[in-house]
């Protein structure tokens, strides 16, 4: 199966492919969101997105398979940094959705939103995502200790950042 991987915003329709994914045990895993989360919940996260939160979703063969969202500052010191979270749906894991997103938000906010940091947290042990954050030119910056709650047990997490390139100090 090698169905073209469509990136574009997501939509109102897109809440029962989200509402899914984001259910799945990988997605929770390697995420920070909770498990057993509300429909209505999600459905609120679509239509009621703050301002500077900008979300794009990857569509294979109409079903949305992964999402990623940069959240902008409004601190007039930070208008230069964004934050990114992402998640892919389980069944689509290591089909190019993930760097397909990347590409997507790196040039959302290299060439639209005028980011020069782009900044994550992910969990110490998600090796493929870490792998990911730096195909695309993350670094690690920082080690979280105790960073988030899983499965019953404390764990780390690595802070990583891409400053855009041609910017001095980087």
């Amino acid at each position: 199966m090698n169905s073209e991987i469509l990136i574009r915003a997501p939509e109102k329709t897109d809440l029962d492919d989200l509402y899914e994914m984001q259910q799945a045990e990988r997605y929770i895993w390697g995420t920070f969101q909770l498990p057993h989360t509300s429909r209505e919940l999600w459905e609120s996260r679509l239509t009621n997105r703050p301002e500077g939160l900008y979300s794009l979703v990857a569509v294979i063969d109409d079903k949305v398979v992964g999402n990623i969202s940069i959240m902008t500052s409004n601190r007039p010191r930070r208008k230069h940094a964004a934050s990114i979270g992402m998640g892919v749906n389980d069944a689509f894991a290591g089909r190019g959705v993930g760097s397909a997103l990347m590409a997507a938000c790196v040039d959302m906010a290299d060439n639209w939103l005028n980011i020069v940091r782009l900044e994550l947290s992910v969990f110490h042990d998600n090796e493929r995502a870490i792998s990911l954050y730096t195909k695309f030119g993350f670094q690690q910056e920082g080690l979280f200790k105790h960073y988030g709650f899983r499965k019953g047990e404390y764990v780390d997490a690595l802070t990583m950042a891409r400053i855009r390139p041609g910017f001095a100090n980087d």
